[in-house]
Parts: C-alpha cells; structure tokens; sequence
C-alpha cells in the first residue's frame, strides 16, 4: 500500500488537486472529509463536544456549528489541543480504515491520504511514502479562501497562523505543486505527478 500525503496551508488548492486525483481513478481519503462525518448532526460525537466547550457551539437543530467552534478555538491553544485531542484519533482510524478497504477492493498503484495539518500532527507518519505540498503564495491563499468560504482577511490570516507555516511545509515536503496559476495549470501538474509516480517511484516499491 504506496501512500501519498496532500496537504498545503488554506486556500492553497489542495482540494481542486484531491478532486483531480479521484479524477485520475486514485483513491483520495481526505481527513477534512472524514471530520465533517465525525461531526455531523447525529453523530455520537456531538455531545462529547458540547460537554467540552458549551452548548454554544451547536446550532439550535442540535448539528455543529462549526464557525463557532473555530472561533473558539483559534483564539485559545489550549481548547485547540484539547478539541484535537479529541477528534485526531478517531479520524486516523476512520483513515486507515478508508485506506485498508481502498487497498482489498481496488488494489490501487497508490492511494492520497489528504492532511491539511499533516505537520502538525505526526500520527501520520509511519503510513505515507510520498509528501506532496500544494504551494502557493500567501495573498493568493487570502484571496482563495476568502472567496472560497466566505470569511474575512482577518478570519484567513488567522488560521494561516495557526497553521504551520509555508517554510516548515516546503522543508518537510518530497514532492511541491506551485499553485499561482489556473484551475487547468494545476490539473496539469497533477497529472504529471501522477504519471512520474507510476514510471518510477511505484517501480521500486
């Protein structure tokens, strides 16, 4: 099982990379993904997390409210560990349940586990093979996001700092996707990562 980590800061692309990926008939298991189904109204979890940071957090219809939550957290560290705390565990196992399945059905070349905080978080690590960074400058992530999600340049800013930085990523990264370009630039670039992959990294495995 040949596992690719995606990750890249907000706004980056990394998603638009993930769909072009499942495109390309790879199987993509996305952290991100897998945390909304944790959370999603109904789910066992809900509770656990009202108990630990208040019913504020949950909607009047009993789901998540998860801008609340996001703004409770990115202001203070320690409620941010403890949120992690949480949740990381039982994502990674839903994960590696994901990629297991993936790998008796569909006996892929490879597999794209996409980790937004994979340097955050070294739970990861004895799994991926390959880390592939989806890059781009940082005013162009603002403007992604802000586009994207309907936050403001200072709700941006903010997670930007709360995640690692660019530098650490680009350090920690096998493979980098520059990512200023188009929508079919960066299809591109996938497509050529994809084809490299298979001709030579998959041939010595």
């Amino acid at each position: 099982m040949y596992i690719v980590a995606l990750t890249g800061g907000i706004g980056s692309g990394k998603s638009e990379a993930a769909r072009q990926f499942a495109r390309l008939n790879v199987p993509v298991v996305d952290t991100d993904v897998i945390a909304h189904e944790l959370t999603a109204a109904g789910s066992p979890m809900l509770p656990e997390l009202a108990q630990m940071f208040g019913a504020g957090i949950l909607n009047a219809d009993g789901s998540l409210n998860r801008a609340a939550l996001r703004t409770h957290v990115l202001d203070n560290p320690a409620e941010r560990a403890r949120l992690e705390q949480l949740l990381h565990p039982a994502i990674y196992d839903r994960a590696m349940q994901h990629l297991r399945d993936n790998d008796r059905k569909l006996q892929p070349q490879y597999q794209v586990l996409v980790i937004p905080l994979l340097f955050e978080n070294n739970r990861y690590r004895s799994v991926i093979d390959t880390i592939l960074v989806i890059d781009c400058d940082e005013d162009m992530q603002v403007s992604r996001a802000m586009a994207r999600s309907q936050l403001t340049e200072q709700e941006v800013r903010a997670i930007m700092a709360a995640q690692t930085s660019r530098t650490i990523r680009l350090i920690g990264a096998d493979e980098i996707i520059e990512n200023n370009g188009s929508i079919m630039e960066l299809i591109e670039k996938v497509n050529k990562f994809h084809n490299k992959l298979i001709k030579t990294c998959l041939v010595s495995k």
